[in-house]
């Protein structure tokens, strides 16, 4: 299926550019072909006609939505692996995933970086008279914007928490925080959202209640996650291809947290770095398609790589 057909039934938004470069030479001779370059990951049409692509992932990095000119080699293969056992973890709960269990030729040499995935439209719903994607948060802790929200009086999901809960409060059970997918993330009711979709919410609330004791008991602490769901060509809703990895969620090592750490196992080590170093004012001044030149010391990106290496390893059935 190229990606003219891909369009034509609607499984691609006109609104992304696609591209005509060609992608790797290995992976273009047996039929696949490039049509979007992402800040992170690319993805090919495949031979044939089944509504799939083939995503590849990089080695390239972004924060803050800027792309940067760095690359962290082997970050690619590692978060290919821990997104292939989040999608097991989902599966054996019995949640479809667009991550499928076939494989490319796994004697190709970009072959641990690829995954192939059903196309599907993004799950949406009328709320408040306006119909939105969704991206479904479940949060553990009290922290980040929410705490803020908290602090300040305000109330962005209808949950009336308490302004004197503390940050890094422990929710007795995971709270559900919906928002909308787009540029910018909107904070919805989470009432309404339940009422719309009651099973989806409640089959990925106890996906992440188990996840959770299954990381605890692995010696990883997940203070929240985000699940993208969508629609598949039957109807069917299911997940996209971050599902319980660092890209989706936040991951903390059980002897940091305890000490009062709470340093996130993936790229919050390069999102501080960033700041540190006035990455978003320095992005400002790039034109359209251009990225930072930035100068990581390579502890930051070996720190990164232990992360991701640690979670693969400790989060793998």
């Amino acid at each position: 299926m190229n990606i003219s057909e891909i369009i034509e039934l609607g499984l691609w938004p006109q609104s992304k550019k696609t591209t005509s470069e060609k992608g790797i030479s290995e992976l273009e001779e047996l039929g696949y072909n490039l049509f979007y370059i992402g800040k992170n990951a690319d993805l090919y049409t495949c031979p044939g006609k089944d509504a799939k692509v083939l995503l590849v992932r990089s080695d390239r990095c972004s924060v803050f939505d800027i792309p940067l000119n760095l690359e962290i080699e082997g970050k690619g293969v590692s978060q290919t692996a821990i997104s292939n056992s989040g999608a097991a973890f989902a599966r054996e709960a019995g949640i479809a995933t667009a991550i499928l269990e076939e494989q490319i030729d796994q004697s190709l040499s970009v072959a641990p970086r690829c995954q192939l995935m059903e196309l599907c439209k993004p799950l949406e719903a009328e709320i408040d008279g306006e119909v939105v994607q969704f991206e479904f948060i479940f949060r553990n802790y009290l922290t980040g914007s929410l705490y803020e929200a908290c602090q300040n009086g305000n109330d962005p999901y209808g949950l009336e928490l308490s302004s004197d809960l503390k940050q890094w409060h422990k929710f007795e059970t995971p709270i559900f925080t919906p928002t909308t997918k787009g540029v910018k993330d909107i904070p919805l009711n989470t009432a309404k959202v339940r009422e719309v979709f009651p099973e989806i919410i409640s089959s990925l609330e106890k996906l992440f209640k188990d996840f959770t004791q299954f990381a605890l008991d692995n010696g990883i602490v997940i203070v929240d996650t985000k699940f993208e769901a969508f629609v598949n060509a039957k109807g069917e809703w299911i997940l996209g291809d971050e599902i319980l990895t660092p890209e989706s969620s936040r991951f903390i090592a059980s002897e940091d947290f305890d000490k009062g750490e709470f340093i996130s196992m993936d790229k919050q080590i390069l999102r501080d770095f960033g700041k540190e170093n006035n990455w978003k004012e320095k992005a400002k001044a790039l034109k359209a398609g251009e990225k930072l030149e930035v100068e990581v010391p390579d502890s930051i990106k070996n720190t990164i790589l232990a992360g991701y290496s640690r979670i693969h390893t400790s989060l793998s059935k």
